[in-house]
């Protein structure tokens, strides 16, 4: 009879132990707050390691995001109206990828249109052995009144980190 009952409590836990682990893997990751740029009007859901900074790196950004561990986002407003979407983000890119990335081979690993605007991303390689790649995403937000351009910097490039700066810049409104 207590073999039985040690079994049964034994088998409880267990179930209430993947319970617990299931629900955990499978849960939403927890957000630790909001960027909120006022000159932009824009704000991102940060996600957990994320912070929002003081002042940003490049001139003429008037947000930035860090997760403290080599990646940011900056935003700021696009003066005047906006005429090819597609244009100006590759051209904001290349400004971008020449300022920040300094890459000996820079390609385009994904430029397409968004539900409200476009976006750009590039990988830069490195010759010597000290740097390790790193990944620059540009975004254009176009609105009716005012567009936003996003530039979000990874260095060194990882593919779980890169997935966080996605998040990020896709939870701008």
């Amino acid at each position: 009879m207590a073999v039985v009952l040690a079994a049964l409590i034994a088998g409880a836990g267990l179930v209430t132990g993947a319970a617990v682990a299931a629900l955990r893997l499978t849960a939403p990751p927890e957000r630790t707050g909001l960027m909120r740029d006022a000159q932009a009007g824009v704000t991102a859901t940060l996600p957990q390691g994320w912070s929002a900074g003081a002042v940003a790196p490049v001139t003429g950004f008037t947000s930035v995001v860090r997760d403290g561990r080599g990646a940011l986002v900056m935003a700021r407003p696009v003066p005047g109206p906006v005429g090819d979407v597609r244009k100006a983000t590759a051209e904001a890119a290349e400004l971008y990828s020449r300022l920040l990335l300094m890459g000996d081979r820079v390609s385009v690993v994904d430029d397409r249109r968004t539900a409200d605007g476009h976006t750009r991303a590039l990988r830069a390689e490195y010759k010597d052995v000290v740097n390790r790649p790193a990944f620059l995403r540009v975004m254009l937000v176009t609105r009716t009144d005012r567009s936003v351009l996003l530039v979000g910097l990874l260095q060194p490039e990882d593919e779980s980190r890169r997935q966080a700066l996605d998040e990020v810049m896709a939870s701008v409104r």
